[in-house]
């Protein structure tokens, strides 16, 4: 008779979009990975056009889903979690680089720590230095000033000297949360297409009263992510997407009249760009049409064109 496998206590849920060269370094590594027999690997792939959604080919024993075109990364994770097994999900960007003993150090210490929702690893450069960053959950206004500015100023550098910090959220979406809790908020809102997703989660661990732990002693590499060669129209969407996460999560979180002034204040923004790309002559097409996807609320879900 067949022997019965149990399932795994690790899903890694990784979710990739032309970026095969992450992928395969990031797949490697998680097979190389201490106590592989108790981890399973699911891919999603976001209709990508190169090499990516062949590379099971490589790794026969991961589980490849391929979706025929970008549904964003939102819709892309719950996929991977519907069919994921195990008692923890692991989410990794394709540009991280787990060490040997990674995986295992995470589910040991969300095993040991009941009020943890989620784990992190401490992510480091191909040269050492301290990548990982953390701050409070942002208010809506605060998420909207990080919009304008390109990132938010007030990002704290983690203390190395502790076992276990406990953090309310991170710069790069590289955790280990209990699948249970994310079963329970049934999974992560889709009403975000690409953006903001991390943030919700962190938020709904931090509305539960539970804890987000990062773990200095167990790191990961960061690789930096290859600059995407990508048509102004399909800039403009992401950029809109990035737009319409913050204006979900203002809304959801502090009230209609939050994501409703969240949304004003950025479409008035991207107006006064727009026109005065006409004076300038400078990324006039760009503006447009982020304007344009903005007005019409497209977000990176599978509905977009062009992608």
């Amino acid at each position: 008779m067949e022997e019965i496998q149990p399932p795994p206590k690790v899903s890694a849920v990784v979710v990739s979009w032309n970026n095969a060269a992450a992928l395969r370094r990031c797949l490697g590594a998680l097979e190389r990975s201490t106590g592989r027999e108790n981890m399973e690997i699911v891919v999603v792939d976001c209709g990508s056009h190169d090499e990516s959604p062949l590379l099971d080919a490589e790794f026969p024993k991961i589980t490849m889903l391929r979706l025929p075109r970008n549904f964003g990364i939102v819709k892309a994770l719950n996929i991977g979690m519907r069919t994921a097994k195990g008692d923890y999900y692991l989410f990794l960007p394709p540009e991280v680089e787990v060490q040997l003993d990674t995986v295992a150090a995470l589910a040991a210490q969300l095993e040991a720590t009941a009020e943890a929702a989620a784990v992190a690893p401490l992510l480091l450069s191909p040269e050492g230095d301290i990548l990982t960053r953390h701050r409070r959950v942002p208010l809506s206004d605060e998420a909207y000033r990080a919009w304008r500015a390109g990132d938010f100023a007030d990002w704290t550098t983690p203390a190395c000297d502790v076992d276990a910090l406990p953090v309310e959220f991170l710069n790069v979406a590289a955790l280990m949360a209990r699948a249970n809790f994310l079963k329970g908020m049934r999974y992560i809102d889709e009403r975000y297409g690409n953006s903001c997703w991390d943030l919700e989660v962190c938020c709904q661990i931090r509305r539960a009263s539970k804890r987000v732990l990062l773990l200095p002693n167990v790191v990961a590499t960061l690789h930096a992510a290859p600059p995407a060669a990508i048509y102004p129209a399909m800039r403009a969407q992401f950029a809109a997407d990035r737009v319409l996460g913050i204006v979900t999560y203002a809304g959801k979180h502090f009230g209609l009249g939050a994501g409703m002034k969240t949304r004003l204040l950025a479409t008035l923004s991207v107006l006064g760009a727009a026109m005065a790309s006409l004076v300038t002559f400078r990324d006039t097409r760009y503006c447009f049409s982020l304007l344009s996807c903005l007005l019409s609320g497209q977000k990176i879900d599978g509905s977009q064109s062009a992608l």
